[in-house]
């Protein structure tokens, strides 16, 4: 999955279940079974996941979407405080008002 570019625009749930299986892809599908993943869940806290697999789920994103979106540009715009409340849900919304 990791060469695909979509060329489609995907609504919502479609970037939702997208983010979900690259999450599930870094972390491993035996503790994605475990957490009810919704739009409300950190990174840090509630996935649990280190730095560098945020990184390894940042790039699966710049892969998937190529040029189209800006994912680590809009990433180093954030101050601390905002990585780490960062949530599944404000990378949805990122990723839909950018396609």
């Amino acid at each position: 999955m990791d060469t695909v570019v979509s060329a489609a625009k995907l609504n919502s749930n479609e970037i939702f279940d997208l983010m979900k299986q690259f999450i599930t892809e870094v972390i491993g599908e035996e503790f994605v079974e475990e957490m009810d993943i919704t739009l409300e869940s950190s990174f840090t806290k509630d996935l649990e996941m280190d730095s560098i697999e945020i990184v390894s789920f940042s790039e699966k994103i710049k892969i998937h979407f190529g040029e189209k979106i800006d994912f680590t540009g809009w990433l180093s715009g954030m101050d601390i405080d905002q990585l780490i409340s960062l949530n599944l849900g404000m990378i949805v919304n990122f990723i839909e008002e950018c396609q």
